[in-house]
């Protein structure tokens, strides 16, 4: 990048965004270099090119792409910078990919402030280094006052997978034991507690955060895992009913051995809401071979994302391909997808 100085710097003390930033001239190019390219530096993405040219090992690489609309912004436990970086990171490492490289586009709205910009990148950098991954390459949008909401930012990343590893959501089996990283609901009751002036007796933290490690440490102790997924938008309740549709199979799950922090469980009671519905942002499930399981689970609770993990189910044969839980009375009762948005923009 060229090293003559702008006349001054960007004031992120009472600056603010406008249209001038996204126009593609001198106020975009300080933006880009004092607020991105500081934040994210790395040899790629100082070379300031429109892409980012990489050398990857030979393999079989997958590709992920998200967009983040949270509201707020800002919220117990994140924020939607370093959510975009995990979102994004965790659907790569849901593959059993090794997350490499991350783009991101920012749609910023006239008249949003430089300093809460600059947090959001800050904290999306620091997420990218926690995660071992690089942003290589990116675009800023600046779209009119009232047609945005602040910041939106769309991500894009690769990886590579392992050799001799196949993880899809069409590989579960029946009698296969269905595990879970962690507490369910906390992200979304975050979320809701800010947005709704919510309080309770204690702090409810966003889970948000990137699990590439964690399913890393997975994959060494099970390689033949059959199932990732992170049950983001919808819950546990969409994500079993979508590896039971790719899979053709039914499940059964127990209500009893389904982790809820106590606070959230008060929540959702309170607000009326099904803690099996409610968005999680740094929790997985896992599908293996009941004989894998007490390996899986020791790997998995040997991780800090993951000491709250458990076994809470398993796959059966159902050409209906029922998703049903097993309540603490001993019924059953079907778990199915929302009909509906239980609480829009969670992610």
């Amino acid at each position: 990048m060229p090293n003559r100085p702008f006349p001054r710097k960007l004031d992120l003390t009472g600056g603010r965004v406008d249209m001038a930033h996204g126009a593609g001239g001198r106020a975009m190019a300080q933006l880009v270099e004092e607020l991105f390219i500081a934040a994210f530096d790395n040899d790629l993405l100082r070379q300031g090119n429109d892409q980012a040219a990489f050398d990857v090992p030979a393999g079989r690489m997958v590709m992920s792409t998200d967009s983040f609309v949270v509201s707020p912004l800002f919220f117990p436990g994140g924020d939607i910078g370093s959510m975009a970086v995990h979102g994004t990171v965790n659907d790569v490492a849901m593959s059993g990919a090794r997350p490499l490289y991350l783009s991101a586009g920012f749609v910023l709205e006239e008249g949003f402030p430089l300093a809460d910009l600059a947090r959001i990148i800050d904290s999306m950098a620091a997420a990218a280094r926690g995660a071992g991954v690089a942003v290589v390459t990116g675009d800023t949008k600046v779209v009119e006052r009232g047609k945005g909401d602040g910041v939106y930012i769309n991500t894009a990343g690769v990886g590579l997978v392992p050799e001799g590893v196949d993880i899809s959501g069409a590989h579960a089996r029946p009698g296969d034991a269905i595990l879970l990283s962690g507490t369910l609901g906390d992200h979304g009751v975050a979320v809701m507690s800010r947005r709704e002036n919510l309080t309770f007796d204690t702090d409810i933290l966003s889970d948000s955060a990137a699990l590439n490690h964690l399913v890393a440490a997975m994959v060494a102790a099970v390689p033949g895992i059959r199932v990732l997924r992170d049950p983001t938008r919808g819950g546990l309740a969409a994500t079993l009913n979508e590896i039971a549709r790719q899979s053709g199979v039914g499940m059964v799950v127990r209500e009893a051995a389904i982790p809820v922090r106590p606070a959230v469980r008060g929540a959702c009671e309170l607000l009326g809401l099904d803690p099996v519905n409610v968005a999680n942002e740094g929790k997985l499930v896992a599908v293996c071979d009941p004989a894998d399981a007490d390996r899986l689970l020791a790997a998995m609770r040997a991780d800090p994302l993951g000491r709250d993990a458990a076994v809470i189910g398993e796959v059966r044969a159902d050409d209906l391909g029922f998703v049903q839980m097993e309540t603490a009375l001993g019924g059953l009762r079907i778990i199915d997808w929302l009909a509906g948005e239980q609480l829009p923009r969670i992610c």
